[in-house]
Order: structure tokens, then C-alpha cells, then sequence
């Protein structure tokens, strides 16, 4: 038990370690992480945790971390997996506060983040092809994701609200609709 616990304490450091791009360029590496490489979790499960996490306050990967250690340890797995997750950026971003104005015109530097941010788009596509691999199994899968791309995108409709009325049409759609129609 304490190894698989110190095991997953050191995965989410390496998830808080190089978490570049926020939550969504990290999810392909929670992905791989706690589902393809370690098995803690099925793949429904963590396109469910995506979207919880998303509905919740605060960043995808500490939420995501937070469910993990919960689900394999109970509370303190879930508080540990989050300090661990939050472990290496914080110390980082305490670097950074101490040096950043030395080095913020640092042409190196800039020259550095302008790599980093192309990567940071490609890591967010890896993410939302692996989460749609997992979720778009129908087409009514797929007029779910339409409709709320739709909405989020052209209308200008709040995610939240997106997510509030996708999650509802599907308790009414999944839940009393197919079986009622005996599918």
C-alpha cells in the first residue's frame, strides 16, 4: 500500500512538474499517466473526471489529482495527490516572482516561450483527440459535442452554462428517452 501510495505521489509531481499550458495541455499526460501506463482508473472514468473537473473551481490537474488519490486512498490520498501536484509549481513560480524582473526581458528567454507555446497548442489538441476518442462512441455522442461546440463557439454561450444544459439534456436524453424508446 505505502508503495503504490509513494508511487502515485511521484507521478502527480511529475504532472505538476511539467504541466505547461495549464490544465488541458496536461491532460494527454494524466491520460497516460493514471490510465494507459498505471491502470488506476478506467478510461470512462477519466473522461468523467474531465468534465467534473472542469465544473468544479480550480485547476483540471489538481482536481483530476485530487480525484485519484481520493478514489485509491480515501481523503488524505486525495489532499496528498493535490500538495503533490502543486509540490513543483509552486516552488517554481516562487523562483520566478524572486527573478523575474532580472530576467524579463532576457531575449533567451522570450525566445524560449515563443517555442513553448505552438507546443502548448499541440499538446491541448493530443488532449481533446484523446478524451473524443473516449467519449464520441455514437452519433449522439457526436450531436452532443456539435450542439456545445456550437454554443460555446459561435453563440458565445458560457462553457458552465454549456456543460449545466449538455449534462441535463443528457439525464433527460439517456436517462428517459432511450429507455423509454427501448434503446
Amino acid at each position: 500500500m505505502l508503495s503504490l501510495l509513494l508511487e502515485v505521489c511521484f507521478s502527480f509531481l511529475k504532472v505538476g512538474a511539467f504541466s505547461f499550458g495549464g490544465g488541458y495541455a496536461v491532460l494527454a499526460f494524466i491520460q497516460r499517466e493514471v490510465v494507459d501506463t498505471h491502470a488506476w482508473i478506467s478510461p470512462s472514468d477519466f473522461v468523467n473526471i474531465v468534465a467534473i473537473a472542469e465544473m468544479t473551481p480550480g485547476p483540471i490537474a489538481v482536481n483530476s489529482s485530487t480525484f485519484v488519490g481520493y478514489n485509491l486512498f480515501g481523503i488524505g490520498g486525495g489532499v496528498l495527490c493535490s500538495v503533490c501536484t502543486l509540490a513543483v509549481p509552486f516552488a517554481l513560480s516562487l523562483v520566478v516572482a524572486i527573478y523575474f524582473t532580472k530576467f524579463k526581458d532576457n531575449v533567451h528567454l522570450k525566445d524560449a516561450l515563443a517555442g513553448i507555446r505552438p507546443a502548448v497548442i499541440g499538446l491541448i489538441a493530443a488532449s481533446c483527440l484523446s478524451v473524443a476518442e473516449i467519449s464520441l462512441t455514437s452519433l449522439l455522442s457526436l450531436a452532443f459535442f456539435g450542439v456545445a461546440l456550437l454554443l460555446v463557439w459561435k453563440c458565445k454561450v458560457s462553457p458552465i452554462l454549456t456543460l449545466v444544459a449538455c449534462g441535463a439534456l443528457g439525464g433527460v436524453v439517456y436517462g428517459a428517452v432511450l429507455p423509454a424508446l427501448g434503446l
